[in-house]
């Protein structure tokens, strides 16, 4: 249907997680309709990118300088750990703006149908961090998923013998949903994150 180099450019584009046939297209068409130059600059912010970005020597992030930002700023609260999955999760978590501590990103979360164990991930690097730097307190901002869940079991196990305080983040409700179109799972965890209520 379509002429070979743009069934080839769906075909790539496709490969781009969260994209599917029609998102493909619609971005090749999209691609197609853009100025030469409009290309070169994507195409240029794209090896910049892929030259410059690296994972930050403390904490994993993805960034250009290393240290990264988060952990060369002496006003944030160098006590408390918040260690997540993935870049995007530190993202989502620094977007709502109520946490001010450093960060820890592990690279994934364990799952063994996909091949990735323990030693995959950065637990080994989290380790050294708490022998070399004073954390009070580490919060746990993992997905509540299966592999989730798991990961969280496995650090719970190395951590607590240390003495540190852990917690996790609570799951449940978004704001403005409606309880009847929650899941059983959804409405657990919302109960079980439950806090006493203050005037």
């Amino acid at each position: 249907m379509y002429a070979a180099s743009l069934a080839n450019m769906i075909n790539e584009l496709q490969k781009l997680p969260g994209i599917g046939p029609k998102s493909a297209q619609r971005l090749a068409f999209h691609l197609l309709g853009c100025t030469d130059k409009g290309i070169a600059d994507l195409l240029g912010a794209i090896r910049l990118a892929k030259e410059n970005i690296r994972h930050c020597s403390v904490c994993f992030n993805i960034t250009d300088i290393d240290p990264c930002k988060l952990c060369a700023d002496t006003s944030r609260d160098s006590g408390v750990l918040c260690v997540v999955g993935e870049p995007k999760d530190l993202v989502a978590i620094e977007r709502s703006g109520v946490y001010n501590g450093k960060y820890h990103v592990l690279g994934g979360v364990i799952s063994p149908l996909d091949g990735i164990d323990p030693e995959s991930l950065r637990i080994k690097e989290l380790l050294a961090r708490l022998g070399r730097e004073e954390v009070k307190e580490i919060v746990l901002a993992v997905n509540s998923t299966t592999e989730g869940e798991a990961t969280i079991i496995y650090l719970t196990r190395l951590i607590k013998p240390l003495g540190i305080k852990l917690t996790r983040i609570a799951y449940g409700l978004p704001v403005g949903a409606d309880m009847d179109y929650a899941d059983p799972a959804t409405l657990y965890k919302a109960l079980e994150g439950r806090r006493e209520v203050v005037s």
